[in-house]
């Protein structure tokens, strides 16, 4: 079952195409990781997740439901931008009696049982706290609402390590007991790569690919191997890229790394050994043929 379903959504601004068709969807449940380079509409498409964007056209449903100006479905989702926005002078108690009146799941027993895992005052007005603390507050509040659907975008900015974890220990708690669906949007890829079961990649308002992140780790592998003599690589390998000092060749190849390195025995390799590639290197190589290569300057 499906929880986040997005069909070919198109979102334009002043004859910008932030959203070009984008399709994506979140399973219930599970933990998806959303990355893109910079401007690649990650932050369009979560504002249309939350209702505050409404789509040019296309389809977006949250457990089957239209989201935007559908209060039934906000009710259910709790979001935490990278930029904490309250009431002025609000302190994270103003907020804790704010979100009770609109939203019918918050809990006040949670509330204060979380209480323990945060260092704050929750009388002292959230504009005086520092950017972590105001982090902590977002998710204390948001965590208290027992949502069915939790959008973060750079969640743990500003973080120290100690509360990272602390904050991603809750959030997975409440994605294996309650089932609670994460859509989490970071730059920070070697943390997604251990919180995350499933991985969108998007790029120009599209969606490049979707998978489970095992699937995806899978089907993307590093692979060294030193040729004989006069004997070439198999034509046949996809290759997203390609380097070679002396005899020694390292290929990133799309596909499973045993029928791979099979095709690659055929050749009587001198050496070959096969490496797992990190989700980092995967957005990288994968956003290469993309235009989005790393490239060298020459200063």
């Amino acid at each position: 079952m499906q929880m986040v379903e997005v069909e070919n959504v198109v979102k334009s601004f002043d004859g910008f195409r932030a959203l070009d068709g984008l399709s994506l969807s979140v399973p219930q449940g599970a933990v998806y990781g959303l990355v893109g380079p910079n401007g690649a509409g990650k932050s369009t498409i979560i504002r249309h997740l939350t209702g505050i964007f409404r789509q040019d056209s296309g389809e977006i449903r949250i457990d089957g439901q239209p989201v935007y100006e559908n209060t039934a479905v906000k009710s259910r989702i709790a979001y935490i931008p990278d930029d904490i926005a309250y009431f002025p002078q609000a302190s994270t108690a103003d907020m804790m009696r704010y979100y009770r009146r609109l939203y019918p799941s918050f809990d006040m027993e949670r509330y204060e049982k979380l209480r323990g895992a945060f260092s704050l005052d929750d009388k002292r007005p959230i504009r005086r706290l520092s950017r972590g603390m105001q982090k902590q507050a977002a998710f204390w509040l948001s965590m208290s609402m027992r949502p069915d659907l939790l959008i973060l975008d750079e969640p743990v900015d500003g973080l120290d390590p100690v509360m990272r974890r602390q904050v991603w220990s809750i959030a997975l708690a409440d994605a294996a007991e309650h089932g609670t669906t994460i859509l989490v949007s970071s730059h920070n890829l070697r943390e997604l790569e251990d919180v995350c079961d499933h991985v969108g990649i998007i790029n120009h308002g599209r969606l490049l690919l979707e998978r489970s992140l095992s699937e995806l780790q899978e089907n993307v592998v590093k692979i060294l191997v030193a040729l004989p003599d006069g004997v070439s690589l198999p034509q046949e390998l996809q290759i997203l890229h390609q380097s070679q000092t002396g005899r020694l060749h390292t290929l990133i190849l799309r596909g499973r790394t045993e029928e791979l390195t099979a095709r690659l025995a055929a050749c009587q390799p001198l050496f070959m050994d096969a490496v797992p590639l990190t989700l980092e290197e995967i957005f990288i190589y994968e956003l290469g043929g993309a235009d989005y290569a790393v490239r060298e300057i020459v200063l």
